[in-house]
């Protein structure tokens, strides 16, 4: 019998839905060009933003693709670029709302293949929290993916803090990713939004948690960071140090340690390097570790789960809790609903 594996970052768009231009009457908001079969350019109005394939809206596609790397369960989460926080807050919520409808229809038709994490108007934390109380309550998703800032306010944000202890009451997971990346017009050339910004952004976002004492105030909160952490494993040694040293700039907010906070978050496994997999290993424990694949993108693991796997200094148990066992406590969610 197979391992199970639960890829926590994958991504998905409808294959079509509304012009959002003319929806709402302003804005450069996302849309597809499908200029040929099983293909389509990612256009953010009149620019081209990526060229996607298939697999990005097809559940069918999807579901083979699945089924040749061993993958049991995708985790649904909408492109970042979708998040759109910089719109009108009653037109997030219902961009949202398009969204997180359509990732719960795919979740509907596969419940055994499929989970669902929803999308939030995050600019205002009363919609969102609505929104998200109905995709946990009605649509009967595992949490919500929300953005490493919203519109530059880091995640430490009071008004933002709403939206987490929501999350922390209903049980939901809040997944991290990065987008609107910090620094980005010095790195427009050679990829660096994704090579150094996104890293960069997501040591950012957990700095804002720990040190705004988010996990402080609400310890039940289920909240992963995508990309293994990005920057922040490897710079927690100087992180510290500054507390240590400094506690009169670092500690304004929440006196405990930042790596007293190691093991009480969660982070995807996708690092691409056996040794930086290693060190987070040791660094969180692989209870706090979860297959991710950011599929169907080029910067993720073109066979999700094929680092772990080939790691012959992982025990089974390990290679399991990895690719299975961190994601159903992350989720909430339980191996029985799966065939598992």
């Amino acid at each position: 019998m197979c391992p199970m594996k639960i890829d926590i970052h994958t991504h998905i768009l409808p294959e079509q839905w509304p012009d959002l231009r003319e929806r709402y009457g302003y804005g450069d908001f996302v849309r597809l060009e499908h200029h040929k079969p099983c293909c389509a350019r990612m256009m953010i109005g009149d620019r081209f933003f990526r060229e996607i394939q298939d697999n990005c809206w097809s559940p069918r596609r999807r579901l083979a693709d699945c089924d040749e790397t061993g993958v049991t369960v995708q985790v649904l989460s909408t492109v970042p670029i979708m998040f759109s926080y910089w719109t009108k807050p009653q037109d997030g919520l219902d961009l949202s709302r398009i969204l997180n409808d359509h990732i719960a229809g795919v979740v509907r038709d596969q419940p055994e293949r499929f989970v669902g994490l929803g999308t939030l108007p995050m600019q205002d934390p009363d919609r969102a929290v609505r929104e998200l109380e109905r995709c946990v309550r009605e649509l009967g998703f595992a949490g919500v993916q929300i953005g490493t800032n919203v519109n530059g306010r880091n995640l430490n944000d009071p008004a933002i803090f709403p939206i987490f202890e929501a999350a922390a009451g209903l049980g939901a997971a809040v997944f991290v990713h990065p987008w609107n990346m910090l620094g980005e017009d010095r790195m427009d050339r050679y990829w660096l939004k994704w090579l150094v910004g996104m890293p960069a952004e997501t040591a950012l976002a957990i700095c804002s948690v720990i040190f705004g004492g988010v996990l402080e105030r609400l310890p039940k909160l289920r909240i992963g960071f995508a990309h293994g952490g990005g920057s922040f494993p490897g710079t927690i040694g100087r992180i510290e140090h500054g507390y240590n040293v400094r506690p009169d700039l670092c500690a304004v907010d929440n006196p405990v340690s930042p790596r007293d906070y190691l093991g009480r978050f969660y982070l995807d496994s996708l690092v691409h390097d056996p040794d930086t997999l290693r060190a987070l290993i040791h660094l969180v424990g692989p209870e706090r570790i979860a297959l991710g694949s950011d599929y169907p993108f080029p910067l993720g693991e073109a066979r999700p789960g094929a680092l772990i796997e080939s790691m012959s200094d992982l025990s089974a148990k390990t290679k399991q809790r990895l690719l299975a066992g961190t994601a159903l406590e992350f989720l909430g969610l339980d191996r029985s609903a799966f065939g598992g």
